[in-house]
């Protein structure tokens, strides 16, 4: 199975619905939670080509974006093989 990163922060509906879409998926990623900044914030803005907010999903360190950016990638059938590789 894929590598699956996000990060988060807390009380985030939108981190809670990509979380639980790769629940849904069968993925427990490895979760950075950023609500207090710090290094890993500078990290993932980095990471995600400058791009703040949260979450933010990289699969086999492929950034995918957001929560709308990975529900669209599930909608078209792209993630399935994403998370399998």
């Amino acid at each position: 199975m894929a590598k699956v990163e996000i990060y988060t922060k807390a009380y985030c509906p939108y981190c809670t619905r990509a979380m639980a879409l790769l629940a849904a998926k069968g993925v427990s990623p490895q979760e950075y939670d950023i609500s207090l900044g710090g290094p890993q914030r500078q990290e993932m803005i980095q990471r995600a080509n400058g791009r703040t907010t949260v979450p933010q999903v990289f699969i086999d360190g492929t950034h995918i974006g957001g929560s709308d950016d990975l529900a669209a990638l599930n909608a078209r059938g792209g993630l399935d093989p994403l998370l399998a590789a």
